[in-house]
């Protein structure tokens, strides 16, 4: 039977929980169930990722009139996500990061709603901050459900807040992508004849593309045909575009922006490399390698580890933000190209693991135990 579903989000811009949300209100729309996505930022924004015409996409800041961020300002937005939530008579709420999980909690006391809430980063590493972690330990156990994607963040949530009832669900990988605006066409910025070094994410102090950068440098002397791309925006650019610069790479490592069609570069791409300090479930990681690219990625506590298989499909680094280490392994696999092959082959087995199907019908099963 055909189920209501509503997804709130804090925004649609191309981050990885925002590619996530996307991919699961197509996929549950596109079966026959009645969507709505519902962007609770104040400042609204654009919606990045290409929504199917049967997701009813909705802005709360269209209806709440209001921009601030005032405690008044605050009450408006409240007022308004409640009554939206209390008037679609939805059979479920699915709400997705820290800040909108709480407010949806809060806007449904007292009214008879199913709702589950997801993190998307590992909540240690995440700094949310004092104010965030005592709402969340607050509000989590009002949950049905508290999604978590790794076990190891499950690990935290029954450690942290044991009244909540968790769960794992990892995120789902599709394949193939589908490409939307804007396009960047690979071969405009990377010839034919250059192996290509790929990484994809917000250039914030999370991912490290500083670190990347760094290695880089370390390894482009030794490897001339190679070029690193970083694909992404954020408020780190400057002080990336600065250190290309410094380095004397212009030439060799480029910042091209936001990519519509990722996935065309996931398949020009001979390497990908992720050098975050922490990571949920990373989804650029399993992408690249549904896409037959090999990986190399630090270690970090959670994510990099449930998807790459060390030695098979890529290569994981201890420690986390050591930049020979990761400079070492990006050499292992760029001068060896037989084992960066094999890699590449082994590292589709991805489309399997985590197939949109198998994690629908988790998500199915989540549903069914809370409204039977």
């Amino acid at each position: 039977m055909p189920r209501k579903i509503l997804i709130l989000v804090s925004d649609m811009g191309s981050g990885g929980a925002e590619r996530v949300a996307a991919n699961l209100v197509n996929a549950w729309a596109a079966r026959g169930d009645s969507v709505t996505l519902l962007v609770t930022y104040s400042g609204r924004g654009e919606c990045f990722y290409q929504l199917t015409d049967n997701v009813n996409l909705i802005y709360l800041a269209d209806i709440a009139e209001c921009s601030g961020h005032g405690l008044l300002d605050y009450y408006r937005r409240l007022k308004a996500l409640r009554c939206i939530i209390r008037d679609l008579r939805v059979d479920v709420v699915v709400s997705f990061l820290t800040n909108v999980n709480v407010a949806s909690l809060l806007a449904v006391r007292g009214l008879d709603q199913h709702i589950i809430v997801v993190e998307h980063t590992y909540p240690p590493m995440s700094h949310t901050g004092l104010f965030w972690d005592i709402l969340r330990i607050l509000t989590y156990p009002y949950a049905s459900y508290v999604v978590m994607l790794t076990s190891e963040g499950l690990g935290w949530l029954n450690d942290r807040i044991p009244r909540a009832r968790g769960t794992v669900i990892p995120n789902p990988v599709p394949y193939p992508l589908t490409a939307f605006e804007p396009i960047l066409v690979p071969e405009s910025l990377v010839t034919a004849d250059r192996k290509l070094l790929l990484a994809v994410g917000r250039m914030n102090e999370g991912k490290q593309f500083g670190l990347l950068i760094d290695a880089f440098s370390r390894l482009a002397e030794l490897r001339q045909d190679w070029d690193l791309v970083i694909l992404g925006e954020g408020s780190l650019r400057e002080a990336l575009e600065l250190q290309i610069q410094t380095s004397g790479l212009e030439k060799r490592v480029y910042l091209p922006g936001r990519a519509g069609n990722v996935g065309d570069w996931y398949r020009r791409a001979d390497l990908y490399v992720m050098s975050s300090r922490y990571e949920g479930f990373p989804m650029t990681l399993a992408e690249a390698m549904a896409h037959g690219c090999a990986a190399v990625s630090y270690d970090c506590d959670t994510g990099p580890r449930d998807i790459i298989r060390h030695g098979v499909d890529g290569l994981l680094i201890n420690p986390v933000s050591d930049v020979p280490a990761l400079a070492s392994a990006l050499d292992q696999l760029m001068r060896d190209n037989k084992t960066r092959e094999r890699m590449g082959q082994r590292a589709i087995e991805v489309r399997t693991r985590y197939s949109l199907e198998s994690i629908l019908a988790i998500w199915d099963k989540l549903f069914d135990e809370m409204t039977t």
